[in-house]
């Protein structure tokens, strides 16, 4: 029997999603892989192919947000929807992991109560919603109204 010879491990891609075409790729845990933009029409390309019951909760999480702060802009950067505040920066951005939809509120060791999921940086916090779709609107919303008062992040 021939020796093997071991296959090299492949690189992960480092190519953005082609939008132009309407399809999008899912990556692990079902994100949706978007390519890095501003503006609304890519954060709605982004709920539209979450997998599953994630998609409405991205569609109700979005309209939450607009609701909340009208003022507000979108962006896509880290194949998340990113959302914040002219002059103040980033405050809030989500993700799709395979059970659950993570809300980051990049700003989140400020808000009063602190959401419930802690993050390595003191100044972050997570908010975890779960196929049950459960979400405390007028809690988030407040966490909402609080981040995007304060000076958020600017890093991109």
């Amino acid at each position: 029997m021939a020796d093997k010879v071991p296959s090299r491990p492949r690189k992960a891609t480092t190519q953005p999603a082609d939008n132009s075409t309407g399809e999008v790729r899912l990556l692990s845990g079902g994100n949706p892989q978007i390519a890095k933009a501003d503006g609304d029409a890519l954060v709605q390309a982004y709920i539209a192919a979450m997998p599953e019951w994630k998609s409405d909760v991205g569609r109700r999480l979005d309209e939450l947000i607009v609701r909340t702060v009208p003022e507000i802009r979108k962006a896509v950067r880290w194949n998340s929807p990113f959302y914040g505040v002219d002059g103040r920066g980033w405050f809030l951005s989500y993700h799709v992991f395979t059970r659950y939809v993570k809300v980051t509120f990049l700003n989140g060791g400020s808000l009063d109560p602190l959401p419930p999921v802690e993050s390595r940086d003191k100044d972050t916090r997570y908010y975890h919603i779960y196929e049950d779709g459960a979400i405390e609107e007028e809690l988030v919303a407040s966490w909402i109204r609080q981040a995007a008062a304060i000076p958020g992040w600017h890093g991109f």
